[in-house]
């Protein structure tokens, strides 16, 4: 029984200390201190800077063609919303290094008013995590991570990206570190006329003209960390993001509109890390401001303003090498102040307390349970429990089962939009239940991931008979399926290959009707092939997009049919500094949508360069 090398496995991996030894090897902060903890138990899929720079247009399209979720967004760069294993944008949880930033009006995070740049890692979660990362994560979870090294000196790099249809995209970043001291800062700006035709596709008695569909967005990040003794270290990190969508119309002389959005998120923690504990003590402060204009030549017609003010502590500790326990404290209070909503000045407090327990029987099987609970001003909400568990049960197979029960509470819409704000509803809450599978033989991987979900309390806007629409508890969800991911790395002599491939089944459907639910496909599948030979570069993806409904009878008349995708790009280092590319996407000139009415672009180019100092 090696424990030893299963602790140094286990706390390597948390990147801030070791145990079992007294001198900490704290050479990186973490800013969600529970996602390398996440890892253990889950599989979690991680996009790097560099994948995104394949698909740099916006969040959407990244989401779109590097995990399983779909993403239904109202025409390229517009609205645009998740849905996870069958789930609700409602019920998938965006995670700012380990602060949940769902909107405290629309319970949900639009991917589009979210910078692609500025993080050094995006990890997508499949399942349930309500019990770490709180309301909305019944059908996976979107974490935003940000991370300092030190000892590394001054680092910098820049990137710069012409696109089709007047779009330019520009990121720099830069970074300066020592044994003491870490700071990194960053910036992006992203503008596009989005003037796209897509005349096969007819509105009326036209083709398809994007017209008023312009968008623009800028966001600075700023992350500092101090180490202000062998074992403690401060740390801050903020952004500052600021977009205008217009909103596309049909013909040339409608009425054009745009929303505005604003946010601001700022964290700081104190880390103390020892041989034998760990704590980490934040304080944050989110603001998320939206303005809606009817008219782009009058004043805004409605409008929102939220702050959130949160306090959260994380305890863990290892009581004997194969025994760690990890209390997790959280208090908000969520403000918030509508325009032309019928919602008028209002606040909530939030509270929740966790406790997780992991047991490391051998270095190959582990264990870990969960339970937690969350204390909603005036809602009622459920105890919420996980377990999980890791199997090594050979070289080349890897076992792992979860069960959990997950939340999400009404968000201010949901309570107090007037007219249709229903103080009555109930929390949603998911019984999920996730199995994994891992096969590896030499250079080729691939993961199996069955999995079930039993959602209740559905809150859903119906017309009523007075002429407006309220929410209501509706009915209950069913969602089973299958994920599936393959990878192949081979490396010799100057040739680089790597493939990485899934496909996802998901079958969800409303209880009552037993008819699948509104935008989700059955059939997904993904697909990255890179290439690379000396200073040379090239990859491919390919996207297809099963049959999906737009309607909740299941009408096949109004359904978007499937489709194929197909994205390649090719790239050129010089001296190890300079980096040329040339991108293609949509290869196949493919007319497709992802929401109905609202086709995206036929084929597009970009051309791009990077520069690493």
């Amino acid at each position: 029984m090696d424990i030893k090398r299963s602790l140094i496995l286990l706390c390597a991996s948390y990147g801030s200390f070791l145990f079992g030894q007294e001198k900490d090897i704290d050479t990186i902060y973490i800013f969600d201190n529970q996602m390398n903890r996440v890892k253990l138990f889950h599989p979690v899929r991680t996009i790097t800077p560099k994948d995104v720079e394949k698909n740099s247009t916006n969040l959407s399209e990244l989401l779109r063609f590097q995990s399983s979720i779909y993403i239904k967004e109202n025409g390229r760069g517009a609205v645009s919303s998740p849905s996870f294993r069958g789930s609700t944008a409602q019920q998938t949880a965006f995670v700012w290094n380990g602060i949940n930033i769902n909107s405290s009006f629309l319970g949900q995070g639009d991917v589009n008013n979210i910078p692609a740049f500025g993080y050094d890692q995006i990890d997508v979660k499949a399942g349930g995590g309500s019990v770490v990362y709180g309301s909305g994560a019944i059908g996976g979870s979107i974490h935003l991570n940000n991370i300092l090294d030190f000892n590394r000196g001054f680092k910098a790099s820049v990137f710069s990206e012409a696109s089709s249809f007047d779009t330019y995209n520009n990121f720099a970043q830069a970074s300066f570190s020592n044994d003491e001291f870490s700071i990194k800062v960053s910036g992006s700006y992203l503008t596009s006329q989005n003037d796209y035709k897509v005349p096969e596709f007819v509105v009326g008695s036209t083709g398809f003209n994007n017209i008023n569909g312009k968008y623009y967005n800028t966001s600075v990040n700023i992350g500092a960390s101090y180490k202000i003794a062998d074992h403690q270290t401060i740390s801050w990190q903020n952004q500052i993001f600021d977009a205008s969508q217009h909103y596309p119309i049909f013909e040339t002389n409608g009425n054009k509109t745009k929303y505005n959005a604003q946010t601001l998120r700022s964290l700081i923690a104190w880390d103390v890390n020892t041989s034998k504990l760990s704590n980490s003590l934040k304080a944050a402060y989110t603001e998320d401001n939206f303005q809606y204009f009817a008219d782009l030549n009058q004043p805004k017609a409605s409008g929102a303003e939220g702050k959130n003010y949160i306090f959260k502590n994380d305890f863990n500790y290892f009581i004997t090498p194969k025994l760690n326990i990890n209390a997790i404290g959280e208090f908000q209070v969520n403000k918030g102040e509508g325009y032309q909503s019928g919602i008028g000045s209002i606040s909530r407090n939030v509270g929740s307390l966790a406790g997780l327990i992991r047991y490391f029987v051998t270095k190959d099987l582990r264990f870990e349970a969960g339970i937690k609970k969350d204390f909603v001003e005036d809602i009622s909400s459920p105890l919420l429990y996980s377990f999980s568990g890791k199997w090594n049960a050979a070289k080349w197979y890897h076992a792992g089962i979860s069960f959990s029960r997950n939340f999400r509470f009404p968000s201010f819409n949901d309570l107090y939009w007037q007219p249709g704000g229903n103080l009555d509803l109930l929390s949603e809450t998911s019984t999920n239940i996730d199995m994994n599978h891992e096969f590896s033989f030499g250079d080729f991987k691939i993961t199996l991931s069955p999995y079930y979900m039993d959602i209740k309390n559905m809150i859903s806007w119906l017309p009523t008979p007075y002429g407006y629409w309220a929410p209501v508890n509706t009915y209950k969800v069913e969602s089973y399926g299958l994920e599936s991911q393959a990878t192949w790395n081979k490396t010799f002599g100057k040739h680089a290959f790597r493939v990485d491939a899934g496909y996802t089944y998901s079958k969800s459907v409303n209880k009552n009707t037993q008819m699948q639910l509104m935008y989700v496909p059955l059939h997904k599948a993904v697909g990255n092939i890179e290439y690379g030979y000396s200073f040379l570069k090239f990859y491919a993806q390919g996207l297809f997009n099963g049959l999906t409904y737009t309607s909740t009878d299941e009408k096949r008349s109004t359904a978007i049919d499937s489709y194929f995708i197909l994205n390649t790009g090719i790239s050129s280092s010089i001296l190890q500094k300079y980096t040329l590319g040339f991108k293609v996407n949509n290869l196949t000139d493919t007319v497709y949508q992802t929401v109905s009415l609202y086709p995206m672009p036929k084929r597009n180019y970009s051309i791009y360069a990077t520069i690493n100092f």
